[in-house]
């Protein structure tokens, strides 16, 4: 299993719109780096649900359930998209400040590629990031 990172303003998909709608496919991603992310994501992999610029913190774990496949919001068809479900809320929502204060989270990408919105996570940080989300 891999663990990820996903972005997603609250004002245009929240982690209560998530968790209502149940399932949903990550549409709309056009960075590169970032669609090369997705396509290296596989059902089961572990993703944090982050809220970017409002709230700026993980308020969410969700699970990947269908691998990257075409997204059909890109008329170029340039783009992928996977599906992905919520599996639970965080106890305690991690800040992007708390994240930025501890040292051994310096190479983690939400702080070295702010402005990707899928980001990979390794085993080490996600460990650390449950610890902190208790």
């Amino acid at each position: 299993m891999a663990y990820w990172l996903i972005k997603s303003e609250p004002s245009v998909y929240s982690w209560a719109q998530f968790v209502k709608d149940g399932e949903t496919s990550w549409t709309g991603v056009r960075n590169a780096q970032a669609a090369i992310n997705l396509k290296a994501m596989k059902p089961g992999d572990r993703c944090f649900f982050y809220h970017s610029n409002e709230g700026k913190e993980i308020v969410g774990i969700a699970e990947v359930v269908k691998p990257a496949y075409p997204d059909p919001t890109d008329a170029a068809g340039k783009a992928v998209t996977v599906d992905v479900k919520p599996v639970a809320p965080v106890k305690t929502p991690v800040t992007l400040a708390a994240i930025k204060a501890d040292p051994k989270l310096a190479d983690f990408g939400l702080v070295r590629q702010s402005r990707l919105s899928v980001v990979p996570v390794s085993a080490e940080q996600w460990k650390m990031i449950e610890k902190m989300a208790k």
